[in-house]
């Protein structure tokens, strides 16, 4: 069994490729598609040695132009410094972003003879996020096997009713070198610790009883 893995460098999909490792070969897919900074590749490299994996960087950064008002693409738009709560998350929304992931990935397994695509989408993104709730997830997978023909393909999402706490359970249990892993939306030489996806990131740790060792 061989898994194609949408792998950014970030807690979530770190354990997904911890996870996935254990049940047969991967690859590992990161994008720039033009965000803020590169910390999360980096990051991802760091990853995939600690892994063995094969590792690709997939430059389609030019599409930057077209995703226009999300703080992540777009430079003239403020990275939210707050919690998690709808109007300011609501900035962080880049248009279809894990479609335009999972069809390149789904074509690289295809084309490849690997038959699981795997994401790390969870329940706390379901609120702002449609491109990482059950009913998004259904569908791609049904389209992307009517794409291809490929009845015998599967995309998985293993953590998409869980919490961001259970994942971080699980990804301790595997011994995911959590310290190498990135989850703020600024690109400087640490976490901000101040902005919705580093505010995010402490409250799973505190969910889980674990003290997070990235500083």
């Amino acid at each position: 069994m061989k898994t194609a893995i949408i792998f950014s460098g970030g807690l979530d999909s770190s354990v997904l490729s911890y996870l996935m490792a254990k049940e047969g070969d991967i690859a590992l897919i990161t994008f720039d598609y033009g965000q803020r900074h590169i910390k999360e590749a980096e990051c991802a490299k760091i990853i995939a040695n600690r892994l063995g994996a094969e590792h690709h960087l997939v430059d389609i950064s030019s599409v930057k132009r077209l995703l226009k008002g999300s703080s992540l693409t777009d430079s003239n738009v403020d990275v939210p410094m707050s919690a998690y709560d709808k109007e300011t998350m609501s900035l962080t929304v880049v248009p279809n972003r894990n479609a335009i992931m999972l069809s390149i990935a789904w074509g690289f397994a295809k084309s490849h003879g690997f038959n699981k695509v795997a994401c790390g989408v969870h329940s706390g993104d379901h609120f702002i996020y449609p491109d990482c709730r059950p009913d998004f997830i259904n569908s791609m997978r049904e389209s992307l096997r009517l794409a291809t023909e490929s009845p015998e393909m599967n995309l998985l999402t293993p953590f998409v009713n869980l919490s961001k706490g259970e994942i971080v359970m699980i990804g301790h249990g595997l011994g995911v070198p959590f310290d190498q892993t990135w989850s703020c939306y600024k690109g400087e030489e640490h976490h901000c610790g101040k902005c919705g996806t580093c505010l995010g990131r402490k409250e799973a740790f505190r969910e889980a009883g674990l003290e997070d060792p990235t500083i």
